[in-house]
């Protein structure tokens, strides 16, 4: 057994040792001396909530499936041993085999959100690993980023040797191969990444110049030598039912924000909301069949104890063998007291009719995402829901015995105008009306309408990345109409509404569409005491403020204006497969207030057919 990194002094003074001593279900124990690769990986925020990723859990099983890589998984230290580990100077250690992160070949940083990126300094600094990759020395690990952030990795390219572009089924042998040649040769470290960058998929920031005009915006961004691809192309697993995916999966010792088997259904969506990022650099849509996936839920279910089992994808009622998936989930598990949760579905009446097999009705409420209230808004951003669809689906819901809905929203969409933020209120109020249409007698006690409205931020390959933002007090006045306007509907009793804070709102615009002059400004947010930024309880705006002011970082620059269609993004040496000629198009399409139909209506012509696969290949057989 090997011995823990901390002592047990230390794990009784600090809150849920359990995140930092492994040695759980399913975990893969290896000798570290019988492997040639050790790679750490790694999810920046605290343990319940990295060990509820899919995608960690699937390149730890396809890592450790080959004899000469050992793959180990590091999170953050919540602060009270962050500080601890500060004082004593206890190196960052990965959970496996509890040594230090900083003796393995590779860091593998996972990045899903924007208000983590000080939690990535957090664990250079406490791996005792440069925080500059210009300042790593030879015998550093290679510090690799991926995940949805990476698809503008430029705010922090500075902190990473590499980033992997795309899904990490396909390029990581490659990669594994050079770095074992690399060795054999006693290859530099510096060698190692130039060779690198021409592997598929990998964008070796120290191998590119970026010059600015005189207006703050990119003049050029080129490769520095001439064997450097001056376009990185995603990466992406066309053949989903063959690909690897864990059938024991590590089971977390203490409660994790999702508990439960994960049953990825397919990647992608049909929907092209012109908001969502995910909807776009996940094309095409690829499906799993349905099987494989009747296997992977027997298996799972058997090697780890789960009483829960739920679909991911982003739109599952998209998904071609719904109906045969839920049926057969129902069958062979609700009677063994095993959950099932259907994420993202559309309100339909075969979605009522599982969710009435599988959900207590009475606990359970029903979610909405109309994210605008007007029908002139919903068509802006494409997003395909008219308000009878939505007063139709509410209506089978309460007749079927729910009394519970939530609606989530976006302000701050392009075009917005009083009358759309109005709108949601008056939504709600609709959909109250349509509840109280029910006999009395028939209905479940009262009705309870919770709006949710976040702000809505431009993101990286999306039609919207042209758009401008607004500033915190323009943000709060709009969520302050919408409050206003709850407050005047009949029925606002049955009405609650929250609204997402302002500043973490505009600052997630900064990072998602910065450039490399934000680097700096990072690094001073953590040395002020900057980590979990995605928490409420630890995030400090005047860090922030007061960190842009003394690199002399204008913020409005990166928030308040709308870009020209012609400006060079940081991110436009990425090739994400969907053309920017399509995002061009629906941006003006927004504007006309058009709506494009989904993939499977008709194909727009994306560019995503380029991977001969997926959705735009369906009907052509």
């Amino acid at each position: 057994m090997n011995t823990l990194a901390l002592s047990d002094e230390i794990l009784l003074t600090i809150d849920k040792p359990a995140r930092y001593i492994g040695n759980e279900l399913n975990m893969v124990k290896k000798n570290p001396k019988d492997v040639d690769i050790r790679f750490a990986m790694c999810f920046p925020d605290v343990y319940e909530i990295g060990m509820s990723h899919l995608g960690i859990q699937i390149l730890y099983d396809m890592f450790n499936k080959r004899d000469d890589v050992y793959c180990e998984r590091v999170y953050s230290p919540w602060p009270d041993l962050h500080k601890i580990m500060k004082e004593k100077n206890i190196p960052l250690f990965a959970l496996e085999s509890q040594e230090p992160v900083k003796n393995f070949d590779f860091l593998g940083i996972t990045i899903q959100y924007e208000m983590c990126y000080t939690n990535i300094l957090q664990i250079l600094d406490l791996s005792q690993i440069a925080m500059l990759s210009s300042e790593r020395k030879e015998d550093d690990p290679i510090v690799i980023g991926g995940g949805p952030c990476s698809y503008n990795p430029e705010p922090i390219a500075d902190f990473f040797d590499l980033f992997y572009i795309g899904e990490g089924e396909i390029s990581y042998t490659e990669l594994f191969t050079l770095y074992k040649q690399c060795r054999k040769e006693k290859a530099s470290r510096k060698e190692f990444l130039r060779r690198a960058a021409s592997i598929p998929g990998i964008y070796v920031p120290s191998m590119y110049e970026v010059a600015y005009k005189e207006d703050g915006t990119i003049a050029s961004f080129t490769p520095k030598y001439e064997d450097v691809p001056a376009t990185v192309k995603k990466q992406i697993q066309m053949d989903m039912s063959h690909s690897v995916y864990p059938e024991k999966p590590v089971v977390p010792f203490i409660k994790a924000t999702q508990d439960r088997v994960v049953l990825e259904i397919q990647r992608g969506c049909i929907r092209g909301c012109r908001f969502c990022q995910a909807g776009m650099i996940y094309r095409p849509v690829r499906e799993k069949d349905v099987e494989v996936l009747k296997h992977y839920a027997y298996e799972m279910l058997k090697n780890t104890g789960h009483e829960e089992i739920s679909l991911s994808s982003l739109s599952s009622s998209d998904y071609s063998q719904l109906e045969e998936l839920v049926n057969f989930l129902i069958d062979n598990f609700k009677d063994k007291g095993v959950n099932i949760s259907l994420p993202s579905l559309r309100i339909d009446a075969f979605s009522l009719d599982v969710m009435g097999k599988v959900q207590d009705i009475r606990k359970s409420s029903l979610t909405f995402a109309p994210e605008a209230g007007s029908q002139r808004l919903r068509n802006v951003i494409n997003k395909g829901l008219t308000e009878e669809v939505i007063l139709n689906g509410a209506g089978m819901a309460f007749e079927g015995g729910w009394n519970k809905v939530k609606l989530y929203f976006m302000l701050g969409l392009p075009t917005e105008t009083e009358d759309d933020m109005r709108a949601i209120a008056e939504l709600a109020n609709k959909i109250a009306v349509r509840y109280y249409e029910i006999p009395k007698e028939e209905r479940n006690g009262k009705c309870q309408i919770t709006i949710s409205t976040s702000f809505f931020v431009p993101k990286p390959f999306t039609p919207f990345q042209w758009a401008r933002m607004y500033d915190k007090d323009s943000y709060l006045g709009r969520a302050k109409v919408v409050n206003d306007a709850v407050k005047e509907q009949l029925n606002r009793k049955s009405i609650k509404y929250n609204w997402h804070e302002a500043d973490v709102t505009v600052l997630e615009g900064i990072l998602a569409r910065g450039d490399r002059r934000i680097a700096p400004v990072l690094l001073k947010v953590y040395e002020k005491g900057g980590i979990f930024d995605a928490w409420t309880e630890f995030f400090d705006n005047n860090r922030w403020v007061e960190a842009f002011a003394e690199c002399g970082i204008d913020t409005d620059f990166y928030t308040m204006r709308e870009r020209p269609l012609d400006e060079i993004f940081p991110w436009d040496f990425i090739d994400d497969g969907v053309s920017k000629k399509f995002l061009i198009r629906e941006w003006e399409r927004a504007r006309k207030e058009e709506v494009t139909p989904n993939c499977r209506m008709q194909c727009q012509g994306c560019g995503a057919a380029q991977f001969k696969g997926g959705v735009c290949f369906e009907n052509k057989n």
